[in-house]
């Protein structure tokens, strides 16, 4: 159960996924505190993607999505210096409904938004799994498309979805998704696209 109050690491890049593990430098004095308050209790973090514009108001409290990821500390290494060098893994999905004020790090009040896999889901994925890796075969000049078996479906799309070079707004995009199901379908979607975008290019380069 995600508390209704956790720490926010808002960041301008990053989009956590529930079940895939995140590696993370922290050095901002404001945010080894977080971390370093986490560890001494439930080692939740919420990770937000920052919205554009954000570069003028960093030191402040710019704007964010209201969905995140939140994480658990998996791994924790305390530098000598202070600095923290940890490891997320994404645990479950909140929308935030506020802030709290008081502290040097942020703090959001959220809702949490479960994404129970049902049987339907995935039977659905396992179909989606063979075009879903057809593709990736294309998009990423792979010589196969093997991925490992035992992988389950929801952890392979939620792990494609943070790793693969994606815009961090077209992340975002991917973790709204109401479901595992909708969010492996959209992944298939942006995947097309850039097959489509790749032909365009290959064929108008071939006219000159």
């Amino acid at each position: 159960m995600l508390p209704r109050v956790i720490p926010i690491f808002p960041l301008p890049n990053v989009v956590l996924f529930p079940n895939v593990f995140l590696p993370l430098h922290i050095f901002e004095p404001r945010y080894r505190e977080m971390v370093e308050e986490a560890l001494a209790g439930d080692r939740l973090i919420g990770m937000t993607l920052l919205r554009p514009g954000w570069e003028g108001a960093y030191e402040e409290r710019p704007a964010v999505y209201d969905v995140g990821c939140a994480g658990l500390i998996t791994h924790a290494d305390r530098l000598p210096d202070g600095r923290y060098n940890i490891v997320l893994r994404g645990l479950a999905k909140f929308r935030i409904t506020g802030e709290q004020a008081g502290r040097a790090f942020r703090i959001a009040e959220v809702d949490a938004l479960p994404e129970a896999v049902s049987d339907l889901d995935r039977a659905v994925l396992r179909d989606d799994r063979q075009r879903l890796e057809s593709l990736l075969v294309t998009t990423l000049e792979r010589s196969d498309n093997r991925f490992p078996a035992s992988m389950p479906d929801e952890d392979l799309v939620n792990a494609l979805c943070q790793y693969l070079p994606f815009d961090p707004i077209e992340r975002q995009a991917l973790l709204e998704q109401s479901g595992i199901q909708a969010r492996c379908r959209a992944l298939m979607d942006l995947l097309e696209m850039r097959v489509l975008t790749a032909a365009k290019h290959w064929t108008a380069g071939g006219t000159h």
